[in-house]
């Protein structure tokens, strides 16, 4: 009788990390008093993966972001992207910001060339090809000639979006972006990220303080608890699966969990 030998399947390999963070400390000095920032923050986000950075105001998610771009130094600890040791701000890592900072003399196209700056050895006819693409990926490829006094605040974040996936980053690290949005606009802009996520798989660290906002677009979140800045929990996220009742359970745990923070906070301790 013939024996038929089963060849073992290869083992499918982890996505490797994109971005590490390492022990990061990081503290703020003024006359009256020492802010304790962030303490000993640790953290990965994989190729392709989109994270939310979720936590209230004053927590240090800002300041998480700008050490990972580049713009603002760590007291201790480090930044990897690729492998390489993050010293400054660099083309494969772009922030979009809360506010769409897009220059007000030029018109939407002569925007989303600027991004492509960064982006040496093209000609201006590849840059053009390369603005159009990305306006048309965000819907507004008819208003390349519009000047930004004439866009709602959802076109200019559209703007702000292409002009930061331009120059095709590895890393876009995203400062809620939508924050100052009207509920609808800012569910479109969700909606229209995602729609560009699935297309181009290109990696989001995102940053912003609504529950609901990152239960929907994060694949995985990170929970900071504030003063110090510490990563205290790490979900994956269930929105995107479409069930409504999971993404309720999801949010009244997050909720929970901050509200215990909260009470641990006021706590008067007691010597």
């Amino acid at each position: 009788m013939a024996l038929h030998l089963v060849q073992p399947q290869p083992q499918p390999q982890p996505a490797r990390p994109k971005l590490i963070i390492e022990g990061v400390s990081k503290r703020f000095f003024s006359k009256r008093a020492t802010v304790e920032a962030l303490e000993n923050v640790s953290l990965s986000v994989s190729e392709g993966e989109f994270v939310c950075l979720l936590g209230p105001s004053g927590c240090g998610k800002s300041t998480l972001l700008d050490i990972m771009a580049g713009l603002t130094k760590p007291e201790s600890g480090e930044v990897l992207a690729d492998g390489q040791r993050v010293t400054g701000p660099g083309q494969q890592r772009l922030v979009m910001f809360q506010e769409p900072a897009l220059f007000p003399w030029l018109d939407v196209m002569g925007n989303v060339l600027f991004g492509l700056k960064l982006k040496p050895g093209l000609t201006n006819h590849q840059r053009r090809e390369i603005a159009v693409h990305y306006l048309r990926l965000v819907g507004l490829e008819k208003f390349q000639h519009a000047y930004v006094h004439e866009l709602s605040g959802g076109m200019k974040q559209r703007v702000a979006l292409a002009r930061s996936l331009a120059p095709d980053p590895q890393i876009l690290l995203m400062d809620e972006p939508f924050a100052a949005l009207d509920a609808l606009t800012r569910r479109k802009m969700q909606d229209e990220l995602l729609q560009l996520w699935d297309e181009t798989q290109f990696t989001v660290l995102f940053v912003t303080h609504s529950i609901a906002e990152a239960i929907k677009i994060g694949n995985r979140i990170l929970l900071l608890s504030p003063h110090p800045g510490q990563v205290k929990a790490e979900l994956n996220s269930t929105g995107r699966d479409g069930d409504p009742q999971a993404a309720a359970n999801l949010e009244s745990e997050i909720h929970a969990m901050l509200f215990a923070e909260a009470v641990e906070e006021e706590r008067p301790v007691h010597v």
